[in-house]
């Protein structure tokens, strides 16, 4: 299960940290790293701080864009340490693992994790279906990424190794098709955007938030393939009527 679940770092800037993350995986038995146009790595510092979990940062993915990282990905949650402009779901370590847990035995999971200053970007955020919050004490809420790794690590092996004694899943019930990976989401945003112009609900000089809240809908689902392909088959459906009304306009 824990083989599924990718931790993805997003621009980090020391390299130790990279290490360090390393080396929290290891411990709590997650193999699957990848890192998203690191600002120094390959670096010894990077070595030295893995403390033996070189096995990890050799088998390491680098990808220069966050959508490499996510395509083949079915959950997607990101860190957030603050809240948003636009409410987002948010969980905390504990309710991530129990959400992730039953997923991961057939899906693969990505949880994000942000610039050592400032975190994830909103827009990076819109790509998540959960934010995932530590419930750090108010006053000083600013975790380590590596620190804030191994919170989230350590509950995902609890909530691995109770997987067994409750085995149940996600959704009361055995789904009958697989979720759908980021790559297909991301296809269907942006055919849902193009109609959505085509129609003129959408004001593209004057978006405003519909399309992060169409988003925080959509990703609120966790839908499946087959329910992404019921929807751009609805969006085709309108392009058809949307050309057919203007070829009847030019007649």
């Amino acid at each position: 299960m824990l083989d599924h679940i990718r931790i993805v770092l997003v621009n980090t800037t020391h390299p130790g940290n990279i290490g360090a993350v390393a080396r929290a995986m290891k411990n709590m038995g997650l193999s699957d790293l990848c890192l998203v146009a690191p600002k120094r790595y390959p670096d010894e510092e990077a070595i030295a701080r893995a403390s033996g979990a070189t096995d990890i940062l050799e088998r390491a993915r680098i990808v220069d864009e966050l959508t490499e990282a996510l395509e083949d990905c079915q959950l997607v949650v990101g860190a957030s340490a603050r809240g948003r402009h636009i409410p987002w779901p948010v969980i905390d370590p504990r309710e991530l693992a129990a959400i992730a847990t039953p997923l991961a035995g057939r899906s693969r999971v990505a949880i994000l994790f942000g610039r050592e200053d400032r975190g994830l970007t909103n827009e990076e955020l819109h790509a998540c279906h959960h934010h995932v919050h530590i419930p750090s004490v108010e006053g000083f809420s600013s975790l380590n990424v590596a620190a804030a790794v191994q919170v989230v690590c350590y509950e995902l092996r609890m909530a691995g190794l109770y997987q067994n004694a409750s085995d149940k899943p996600q959704w009361g019930t055995d789904w009958d098709i697989e979720l759908a990976d980021h790559a297909e989401l991301e296809r269907m945003f942006e055919h849902l955007e193009r109609t959505l112009v085509d129609i003129e609900f959408l004001d593209p000089d004057n978006p405003r938030q519909l399309m992060p809240r169409l988003r925080r809908l959509f990703l609120r689902a966790v839908p499946d393939k087959v329910e992404v392909n019921v929807l751009r088959g609805i969006l085709k459906s309108v392009n058809r009527a949307m050309l057919g009304k203007q070829k009847d306009g030019k007649q």
